[in-house]
């Protein structure tokens, strides 16, 4: 999975070739992925996706179809999903989902397959990464969605977190109070300004409803060097919990 998740990151690029799905291709990527979670079979691969079992879905590579990377831990029911929009330009994210989700057990991870420049899903309705986290959402599964921001754009914080366009519940303020047990400086959108990084345009928040959603901005020298650190974190955070 590091492999492969390292060359899917690395294949895209501001030039890589990409298309909106269209309203069909949508509807039918939403069943299909309802029947990979159910195990069921599905028709994905007439999507452009290699499917491997009932565990992974992976768009077709270097085609217009860059509509994501999907996998499922089956070692519990479905519990939390992992998302990653901005693999490729909120460097070092697609890391910190993966660690994440091996260490979460039922976890859904799901990373965008185009670059910001040429699909930004977290602000994007008509995208398969859209589809498939909103019918997560409907399915009762709390999300944390990753992104990165400059150290300079905010200085007094390594890290922000929101619930984007939700309000903030119990499981964005444990997280809050482990990332700050850390050592780490958390600048919290729910009761203070974090200089336009709370998500609130965020699409999956709109979607979520009543569903947990966690927004966490994390800072270059974060992303560099403390990946385990916030893992750690959120895992005692239990983001699987309401």
């Amino acid at each position: 999975m590091d492999s492969l998740l390292r060359d899917f990151t690395a294949a895209q690029s501001t030039r890589q070739p990409y298309r909106v799905p269209t309203v069909e291709e949508l509807r039918a990527a939403e069943a299909g992925f309802g029947a990979l979670l159910d195990r069921r079979p599905n028709d994905l691969a007439d999507l452009g996706f290699s499917v491997d079992g009932d565990t992974l879905a992976v768009q077709e590579p270097g085609t217009e179809r860059a509509w994501g990377l999907y996998a499922i831990d089956r070692s519990a029911p479905p519990s939390l999903v992992v998302e990653v929009p901005h693999a490729s330009s909120d460097l070092r994210t697609d890391r910190l989902g993966l660690a994440l989700f091996r260490q979460v057990p039922g976890a859904v991870l799901v990373v965008g397959g185009a670059h910001r420049r040429r699909e930004d899903p977290a602000h994007e309705t008509r995208s398969v990464f859209h589809v498939v986290t909103t019918l997560l959402a409907r399915r009762g599964l709390p999300q944390v969605q990753l992104h990165g921001f400059g150290d300079a754009t905010l200085t007094s914080a390594d890290v922000v977190l929101s619930a984007g366009a939700a309000e903030a519940g119990d499981a964005a303020r444990r997280a809050a109070d482990r990332l700050t047990a850390d050592g780490f400086r958390v600048c919290r959108a729910w009761a203070e300004p974090c200089r336009g990084l709370a998500g609130t345009t965020n699409v999956q928040s709109q979607a979520a409803g009543r569903t947990p959603f966690l927004h966490v901005e994390l800072s270059r020298t974060v992303r560099e060097n403390r990946r385990a650190d916030v893992v750690r974190a959120l895992v005692e955070a239990d983001l699987r919990k309401p």
